[in-house]
């Protein structure tokens, strides 16, 4: 009786905000309503001084209570049609509260966890007047810890505080706690191992529905809701069947915290369907993401498992169609690209072939270049050649009366004898056999040009070569000789050129 005079006074909001500080804080509402009543009746507000301390409030979230404080005692006005629902109206819907029943459909932001603020430090004068009280504070709350440990059935008068961690870290903490508090023998659920708001990005991306489950470590009911309804095997079915994304947390993490006060959490455990629900009003969902449907308190898992399923049924044909639309769009996409892979192939080929057309072009160009060289160069040497002869016929010493009697057998197989002074040189010998058939008719010397003999003069038993630098006729021929021209093999070769 004293505790339903004590809110007789309260207005509906103040209620409402009454019962979402003790669902999650778990304390009496004696001790509730004075906190609640500094902070304004600012949930948030109230959560936070509870955890962190009084001494973290700031200058910005006392105007920021103050502007919900009016905004809760201003009298009710008629709502515009199309402005969403504000977290009054959440938590009311959530809760059973006697509220005008909002739509079934909700935001679902994405949230992102931000550090938690440090406690500001009090001025040194302020410290020094409440050290006595913080050290018996210390003490107490020390004393009582250990005495919880040894008896673990105490109640605890305040859960301890958490710093925000990393939201892997979390997330994974979450499920390993949840997985040791099931046992080895419970059915593994699929949970996402990663932040909420990765979660929500997953479910957007691949159109999936999203389960999101709060529960408080403090509550009497979670453990019989994470035994009888999310261990059970209709829920574990409803998960694998539908592919739904779990993500889960508890309400003492920031991130969780944060979760809970977006989707207008009061009462727990509690779980929420989230999917892409593009026909929605505008104003209603977040990006396009919204909550379906969702359960507070300690149900059935086929109750659990009916509205859920509800919720699926209702809102797949829109992911499917839109499943479609991105499976076409990838696929005309996906046509684009190869069509425009295949040009891009096909204009390489075409340069590729024109490259190679042009390199023959260009190797066809420079081999009919060199081959006119060749030829300009052959018949410059041959004019050359021959000038040559006739220049060094006119230069062959007449035969004289005494001398090297030189028998000489041609490639053609004429037999020439000849004198030559026994003072000559061998190379008058090739001279002689070159000019062969050679009018002399005063011919210079061609310039540039060295004169090389294609053929050799050879002794026959035994066989040697004499090379035109050898030495003198009187050192190898003397008194007689005979020797056999041997071609090189060049004379014939520009003659076969030239008959091509």
């Amino acid at each position: 009786m004293s505790t339903s005079s004590s809110t007789d006074h309260l207005t509906e909001p103040q209620r409402e905000a009454l019962a979402q500080f003790t669902a999650i804080t778990s304390q009496p509402e004696s001790s509730a309503i004075p906190l609640l009543t500094r902070s304004q009746w600012n949930v948030e507000l109230a959560i936070t001084r509870f955890f962190d301390g009084e001494a973290s409030t700031t200058t910005a979230e006392a105007l920021q209570a103050e502007e919900y404080a009016l905004a809760a005692a201003a009298p009710p006005a008629a709502a515009p049609a199309a402005r969403p629902p504000g977290p009054t109206a959440a938590i009311a819907s959530a809760s059973g509260f006697g509220l005008p029943r909002r739509p079934t459909i909700s935001p679902a932001p994405r949230i992102v966890p931000q550090p938690n603020s440090l406690a500001r430090r009090p001025p040194l004068l302020l410290s020094i007047l409440l050290f006595p009280f913080s050290l018996l504070y210390r003490l107490t709350s020390g004393t009582w810890s250990l005495l919880h440990l040894l008896f673990p059935f105490l109640p605890r008068f305040r859960p301890l505080p958490k710093r925000s961690h990393d939201p892997r870290d979390t997330a994974a903490r979450f499920i390993r706690a949840f997985e040791e508090e099931a046992g080895t023998e419970a059915v593994k659920l699929p949970w996402h191992e990663g932040s909420y708001a990765s979660a929500l990005d997953l479910s957007k991306s691949s159109l999936r529905f999203l389960l999101v489950v709060l529960q408080s470590d403090e509550h009497d009911d979670t453990a019989a809701f994470n035994r009888n309804i999310l261990l059970s095997p209709e829920v574990a079915g409803f998960i694998q069947q539908n592919e739904i994304i779990l993500w889960g947390g508890s309400v003492q993490e920031s991130e969780a915290y944060q979760v809970s006060t977006a989707l207008g959490c009061t009462k727990f455990p509690f779980a929420a369907l989230i999917t892409h629900a593009p026909n929605t009003p505008p104003g209603a969902s977040s990006q396009g993401m919204s909550v379906v449907a969702r359960l507070a308190g300690v149900t059935t898992a086929q109750g659990f498992v009916q509205k859920m399923q509800a919720a699926v049924e209702r809102y797949r044909p829109a992911l499917e169609r839109i499943r479609g639309e991105r499976a076409a769009r990838d696929f005309d996409r996906r046509m684009r690209e190869e069509q425009e892979s295949a040009y891009e192939q096909s204009l390489a080929l075409d340069r590729q072939r024109a490259q190679e057309r042009r390199a023959a072009e260009e190797a066809e160009r420079r081999k009919v270049e060199e081959a006119e060289k060749a030829r300009v160069e052959k018949e410059i040497r041959a004019g050359k050649r021959e000038q040559w002869r006739k220049w060094r016929a006119g230069r062959i010493e007449a035969e004289p009366t005494e001398g090297a009697r030189v028998s000489i057998r041609t490639a053609e197989g004429e037999r020439i004898v000849r004198k030559f002074p026994k003072e000559a040189r061998l190379e008058e010998v090739y001279a002689f056999v070159e000019c062969m058939g050679v009018d002399a008719d005063g011919a210079e010397e061609p310039s540039g040009y060295k004169h090389e003999y294609s053929f050799r003069l050879c002794s026959m038993m035994p066989r040697k070569v004499y090379e035109p630098e050898v030495g003198t006729v009187g050192e190898v021929l003397w008194p007689s000789g005979n020797l056999v021209v041997e071609s090189l093999g060049e004379d014939d070769d520009e003659e076969d050129e030239d008959d091509e």
